[in-house]
């Protein structure tokens, strides 16, 4: 009689333990289904975010005409923008790190929403001025990056960040569109309102979508006594092995061709002859090679290979796109050297905030990724400078010569270093 209790027993323990099982497999499956929904809200809301922006950068240029404003007034307008975006990001970092990820997002979306608030009713160039204001906590795609950082493995960090590059050339084509339609079918300010309602829906979208605490429990340290303002944390993460090295690499490896893409506006007309139109058609080329580049080839290459042979390859690559640029003589040579630099700028952009969030703890990810924000705000700041003096001295070929030198510096510096990296290809 006993047996057969202690069998009965045995086998009740077994289902129970059966169902048990079965319970945490299906909650661990759901919380996957669940982890994926918010990460698709998070490409989503970095689409709408990037189109907004390139919408109002279409338009800015004639708004700002018509309000009287020269192109040196113009200048110090970008210029105010790209401090303000620079200050910002470390700051938006934190914010995610103490506040979450949801709240920061939300105040990005709202950020915008007062940013095209403030455009829509600019009929003085002070107003203008003031408009550029909100732009210091917009940082939707940094937002994005710290969603997908947090709920991704760090093997498969860099496919996932690498998709934001589809997004990112989706919101080029969709905003260089559409400001250009808008603007001239139903006016100058028409873009500024539909930039407006879209960041609020964002905003609802982010409230409704995105989890309060997206970070899992275990990787979430409180730290309500560090000061969001505070200069000592954010330099603080630089101390980590590693991340100094390679966000120095990060902040020169990309800025000769960031100089170049700066005074762009001005060498497409005065070096290759380009009218408005077929500056706008060159930037959708661009916007179709970041979605196949970014979509396509960039997530395969991080699946098979480790974050250090990716980083070297993008540095001998953008080595290459020095050499061609510094050859280049028409916008037909452009066109082709367009691909690789494409790619190296993609490729170096999501290996190196792969390998930065990595190296930090979990908690710091949301300023890891503010600082990394900050890199081209910091190109927008003084490119009009630098850029414009390496033009007006030097010319087009002297934007080329610097890339293939800086380049081939850090990729000698890359082979002989033992920067210390958490080496792991994605499963």
């Amino acid at each position: 009689m006993s047996a057969m209790n202690a069998k009965a027993s045995s086998e009740g323990e077994e289902e129970a333990l059966g169902m048990k099982t079965e319970t945490q497999g299906e909650s661990r499956c759901s919380g996957e289904v669940k982890r994926g929904q918010v990460i698709l809200v998070a490409y989503l809301i970095a689409t709408m975010e990037i189109a907004f922006l390139f919408m109002q950068m279409g338009v800015m240029p004639y708004l700002a005409k018509s309000l009287g404003l020269d192109s040196v007034g113009f200048g110090y307008l970008q210029t105010t923008f790209g401090v303000l975006q620079l200050v910002g990001g470390p700051i938006f970092g934190r914010l995610a790190d103490q506040f979450g990820t949801r709240a920061a997002l939300i105040l990005s979306c709202a950020s915008g929403s007062a940013f095209f608030l403030l455009m829509s009713i600019s009929t003085s160039i002070p107003l203008l001025f003031l408009s550029r204001l909100p732009a210091v906590f917009m940082h939707g795609l940094p937002g994005a990056q710290k969603v997908i950082t947090d709920l991704t493995a760090p093997s498969q960090r860099a496919d996932a960040l690498g998709k934001l590059g589809l997004c990112f050339g989706i919101g080029i084509i969709i905003g260089s569109a559409l400001g250009g339609v808008l603007s001239t079918k139903f006016g100058i300010f028409f873009p500024t309102y539909v930039g407006l309602v879209g960041n609020l829906i964002n905003v609802v979208i982010a409230m409704v979508w995105i989890p309060v605490q997206v970070k899992p429990k275990s990787d979430h340290h409180v730290t309500e006594n560090s000061n969001v303002f505070s200069i000592r944390e954010i330099l603080r993460l630089m101390k980590f092995p590693g991340v100094m090295e390679v966000f120095i690499v990060k902040v020169f490896a990309g800025l000769p061709i960031g100089l170049f893409l700066i005074m762009f506006s001005i060498i497409s007309m005065d070096f290759f002859g380009l009218e408005a139109v077929e500056s706008g058609y060159l930037m959708s080329y661009f916007g179709v090679l970041q979605m196949i580049i970014q979509g396509l080839v960039v997530g395969k290459l991080t699946k098979h290979c480790t974050d250090r042979t990716l980083l070297r390859l993008s540095i001998f690559v953008f080595a290459g796109v020095g050499l061609g640029m510094a050859l280049m003589r028409t916008v037909w040579h452009y066109c082709i050297i367009a691909v690789p630099l494409v790619f190296a700028f993609g490729m170096l952009g999501t290996i190196t905030d792969s390998i930065l969030t990595k190296a930090v703890p979990a908690s710091d990810t949301g300023t890891m990724l503010g600082i990394c924000a900050s890199v081209q705000p910091l190109t927008r700041t003084v490119g009009p400078t630098i850029g414009g003096i390496l033009y007006k001295q030097f010319g087009v070929s002297s934007f080329g010569y610097l890339q293939l030198i800086v380049n081939i510096a850090l990729f000698v510096y890359l082979l002989k270093s033992k920067i210390p990296l958490r080496e792991m290809k994605s499963q």
